[in-house]
């Protein structure tokens, strides 16, 4: 594990963003798993700059985001779908067909998770997965209780991240109660893992998850397993950390 802190959010999303870019231009059909939320982003900003700025180049990337509400249909505005779509794919030269998200919509939710495994396998797997965290610790929909061998499937959403998710849909009533999700088997299945937290609100949960015991209770935690995991911080976040553990 490798934590580098950075003293502002916006030099979070940069840092992360060129750890991003670096990876395409040296494996240009790079696999990326993508997150959608607040905490991310920024870093889609920033990549889509990069993109226009440096000429990082899209054109062979194949995208899976992690998760989807289900019951949302694809161009619902708060679906994870048209929130990546808006805040990233489209705006970068990516081949379209190349990028995937769950169905919220499916018939068969179960056959849903396995064509997605299925995908995934197809394409190698995937190279770089980025994340962020929960204030309860969960990564995707999996939330605290969730079994580290769990793979692709419908998740109940807790109301801890029910509250979270008020303010995009407008009220606690309006949050879908189940989500379409990567297990944590799949998230430690690939290959690298980037973790991005800001905000003092992440500073208790991330020192859970980093240096506390690894716990299906924080399912973050399970992430310290991971040889090839790279967090980056603001100042906030890293605020409960030991000093000796983080990299300027």
């Amino acid at each position: 594990m490798i934590i580098h802190m950075k003293t502002l959010p916006a030099e979070v999303d940069r840092f992360a963003a060129v750890v991003v870019s670096r990876m395409v231009i040296t494996k240009p059909n790079l696999v990326i798993g993508l997150a959608t939320g607040n905490t991310t982003e920024g870093l889609h900003r920033e990549l889509v700059q990069l993109h226009l700025n440096a000429g990082i180049d899209y054109s062979q990337v194949s995208t899976f985001n992690l998760d989807e509400y289900v019951g949302l249909a694809s161009n619902d505005p708060t679906s994870c779908r048209a929130r990546i779509n808006q805040d990233f794919l489209k705006q970068i030269n990516i081949n379209m067909k190349n990028t995937f998200v769950p169905d919220g919509l499916a018939e068969s939710p179960k056959k849903e998770c396995e064509d997605y495994e299925k995908k995934i396998t197809q394409l190698g797997g995937i190279d770089l997965q980025i994340l962020s965290i929960g204030e309860n610790g969960h990564i995707a929909f999996n939330e605290p209780g969730t079994p580290f061998g769990t793979t692709m499937r419908i998740a109940e959403i807790s109301m801890s991240t029910v509250k979270a998710k008020t303010e995009l849909f407008g009220s606690a009533d309006n949050v879908p109660a189940q989500g379409i999700t990567m297990g944590i088997r799949n998230i430690m299945h690939a290959k690298q893992i980037l973790l991005i937290a800001k905000g003092m609100h992440k500073a208790d949960i991330m020192k859970q998850a980093l240096f506390g015991p690894v716990t299906e209770r924080v399912p973050a935690s399970v992430l310290q397993l991971h040889p090839h995991l790279t967090v980056v911080v603001d100042a906030d976040a890293a605020s409960h950390f030991d000093p000796k553990q983080i990299q300027i």
